[in-house]
């Protein structure tokens, strides 16, 4: 039911991969359950970040890790409404559309997350869902939230010099071009994750067709990516699946932020075609394989912040915490003593236990040292 022909090689990269998810999972099955959910943080917030960040949103991880403790404290994905004047006092209110798109692909990624498995099979009315919890926090969105385009949305490229505009993706047409192109594609998924050996390269399908079609007027991207993980959720295979929220393969795409665009491009020459086996999707597939492939080592990572923050003393735990509380300002060794109330000869000593472990990383020298909250 692929589009394009897996040949042995990519079946090999694929098998790999898949064998990499399955050594992941063997690894922690013994681990705790604070851990777990450390790690799941770790990656939920870097996947937000990421996201955002590819499609020019400006906030850091930190930023993004306070927005999410403020927005969890009753447990609801709908507490941006009430905690929004909160957020843009702290984090400056010329940042606005940067904490919307923020709060807006929390909602959806913690959707997917959730709803994975009652997504089965997918529905456009889903898909639709996904894009109004992606969108509704951006009040100007709201005469497109849910519903496809109504008029072009081609990328174009504007000449700063000489303001030309140039065409660089041409999408599907808006109205019953769209409207068929999706219904076509879910009935193709629906059918093909379940009968491919493979869930790797059918969601990779997936999610290439669903951005050449770009079906909504905006937020296609951070849509198809969390498209991306509801496709991993939903297959069958238990390391795969349950591995997916301990993961971010966002942050390995904004890593690499001009090879993905570039590779986007390539599958199709810089247009949407109804004919799907003209796409090269194998190039998606590939570079795709690389991204997941790198967000599992990430694994390791996390595992390491987590169990050094576990062994800090009580001095440097609260320093630590005083970054988490201040994540927009990079701050003195003075500014910490004022906040946190400890000595200052105590919190230098710390602040080098913290920079060692790479907790937290040092700017500038002598007065004009400064330090921020790694992530």
């Amino acid at each position: 039911m692929l589009s394009f022909e897996l040949t042995d090689e990519l079946k090999t990269k694929v098998k790999e991969v898949n064998n990499k998810f399955v050594s992941l999972y063997a690894s922690l099955k013994n681990i705790n359950d604070d851990e777990i959910l450390a790690i799941k943080k770790y990656s939920r917030i870097s996947t937000i970040g990421a996201s955002t960040r590819i499609e020019n949103a400006v906030l850091t991880n930190s930023e993004i890790d306070w927005i999410d403790t403020i927005l969890t404290v009753d447990g609801k994905t709908t507490a941006f409404d009430a905690q929004k004047h909160l957020i843009e006092n702290k984090l400056s209110k010329d940042r606005e559309r940067s904490i919307e798109e923020v709060a807006g692909c929390r909602s959806m990624l913690l959707r997917i997350y959730h709803d994975a498995k009652l997504f089965m099979p997918l529905r456009e009315i889903d898909i639709r869902g996904l894009h109004t919890e992606l969108m509704s926090p951006h009040l100007k969105s709201s005469p497109y939230v849910g519903n496809y385009k109504i008029q072009s949305n081609s990328v174009v490229e504007t000449n700063k010099i000489t303001g030309e505009v140039r065409e660089i993706f041409k999408t599907a047409d808006a109205g019953i071009m769209t409207q068929t192109a999706m219904h076509e594609l879910v009935s193709w998924y629906n059918q093909a994750i379940i009968n491919e050996a493979w869930t790797i390269p059918v969601i990779c399908e997936f999610v290439y067709r669903f951005l050449a079609i770009h079906p909504f007027q905006d937020g296609n991207g951070r849509l198809g990516r969390g498209l991306f993980l509801l496709g991993l959720l939903q297959s069958n295979d238990l390391a795969l699946a349950s591995l997916t929220p301990l993961i971010s393969i966002d942050r390995q795409i904004e890593r690499c932020k001009e090879e993905y665009y570039f590779v986007l491009n390539s599958c199709s020459n810089g247009k949407y075609t109804e004919n799907t086996a003209d796409y090269k999707i194998e190039y998606f597939l590939r570079f795709m394989l690389k991204m997941i492939s790198r967000s599992i080592s990430d694994v390791d990572v996390y595992r390491r912040k987590y169990s050094e923050t576990k062994k800090l003393s009580e001095s440097s735990s609260k320093i630590l915490d005083c970054f988490k509380e201040y994540p927009e300002v990079r701050l003195t060794t003075k500014m910490i003593a004022e906040y946190t109330e400890l000595p200052q000869r105590t919190v230098s000593h710390n602040l080098a236990i913290l920079t060692k472990h790479e907790l937290i990383q040092k700017y500038g020298r002598g007065s004009a040292t400064r330090y921020q909250l790694t992530f």
